[in-house]
């Protein structure tokens, strides 16, 4: 815009009129607006090229998803081989004065989840007494499913850093003031609210099954204390089927007050290692279900975790070679992959796998993985 050019406020839009009502001089107002223009001009063009870009990774995708019905070879061919354009332009200007300030709204932490438990299912989990405990309870669960100690403990070292605990939640730490939670991720694993309410769906016979061998040797207040814990499971069991049985359904039900009580289950010292175990154990029998014999290595569990089971195999299931040239956003959503700097970073299949893997060995010769390890 030229250097006296006049403003009409009534011409503008509303927040920048407000601004400059409420002080904003008019060449703070016209830079704002000729940045924004600018920001809008780019960011227009880069939406453009990448629209197209995630297109075709979802095209490819559906090709891989049919061939492996009819039992064909998946090929270089049926990826995207560019990698993903990544947006580079001007940064958004501030608004010299919002007239409406965007207010964060926080994530529910643990205390939410632990209120909701008490006035949904009049429900208090019962947790250890120390760190020790629950990771011994862990351990159990783990190795009677067929898990190792070292999937256990590397996963473990991704997931917490190698250090957590079984109440951790992803982005809080409680040694840093004013740290907030970026998720509802919690515990070894770091399950979602949707991670919960699915595998309570899913898993749920297995898990009450557990809960009654081991009220079956119990007496007096244990006896009593375990009973309940029993009726609890079956109410949220009767709860997660009043939806329709799909991800979507159970990750809008993780939303609510009653699937936050659900997620207090993760804490719980009989039902939380089961819930952790059943995650993993969820992609190694889809992968076995698929005809994959061989054991999955810890990083490759990861990245069924980490870019959902279907996206995960095709990782998996990929020859070495091919691993040097695909790159990491074939497995991704759009949203996702942009959030992730180290997809980002670590942009071939192969070099997400061999970060994982480093990650993996360094944190595990931290306290806290050393303490699982032992549990075993």
């Amino acid at each position: 815009m030229p250097v006296g050019y006049a403003l009409d406020s009534a011409q503008l839009p509303a927040g920048v009129a407000n601004a400059m009502a409420q002080g904003a001089s008019p060449q703070a107002v016209a830079e704002y607006r000729r940045k924004l223009a600018e920001y809008q001009e780019a960011r227009a063009a880069f939406d453009q090229e990448a629209g197209a870009y995630w297109d075709a990774i979802s095209e490819k995708r559906k090709i891989r998803n049919a061939k492996r019905r009819d039992r064909q070879q998946i090929t270089l061919n049926d990826y995207v081989l560019e990698q993903a354009p990544l947006y580079e332009g001007p940064k958004r200007p501030v608004n010299p004065e919002p007239e409406d300030p965007r207010v964060r709204k926080d994530l529910p932490v643990v205390a939410d989840f632990l209120a909701a438990a008490r006035e949904q299912f009049q429900f208090v989990p019962q947790r250890p007494a120390n760190e020790m405990e629950f990771k011994r309870a862990y351990a159990r669960a783990a190795l009677q499913a067929g898990l190792t100690r070292d999937i256990a403990v590397r996963v473990y070292s991704f997931e917490t850093g190698g250090n957590g605990g079984h109440d951790m939640q992803s982005g809080l730490n409680p040694s840093r003031p004013g740290s907030r939670a970026i998720s509802t991720a919690i515990g070894y694993n770091q399950l979602l609210t949707a991670n919960t309410t699915t595998l309570v769906a899913e898993q749920g016979p297995q898990i009450l099954k557990v809960l009654t061998e081991k009220a079956s040797v119990l007496s007096g207040p244990q006896r009593k204390a375990m009973d309940h814990k029993i009726a609890v499971f079956k109410r949220m069991q009767a709860t997660v089927r009043t939806v329709p049985q799909n991800w979507s359904a159970l990750e809008k039900l993780g939303t609510t007050p009653q699937g936050w009580a659900m997620h207090a289950l993760v804490l719980d010292m009989d039902i939380g290692p089961q819930l952790q175990v059943h995650k993993l154990l969820t992609s190694v029998n889809f992968a076995r279900a698929r005809g994959f014999d061989r054991p999955l290595s810890a990083a490759e569990l990861e990245m069924m975790n980490l870019t959902g089971d279907g996206n995960g195999f095709d990782m998996v299931t990929m020859p070495q070679a091919m691993r040097e040239q695909v790159p990491t956003a074939n497995f991704f959503q759009r949203g996702g992959y942009e959030r992730n700097p180290v997809a980002i970073r670590h942009n071939t299949v192969a070099k997400l796998l061999a970060v994982t893997n480093a990650r993996m060995d360094s944190n595990s010769n931290l306290p806290g993985a050393k303490e699982l390890a032992a549990a075993f």
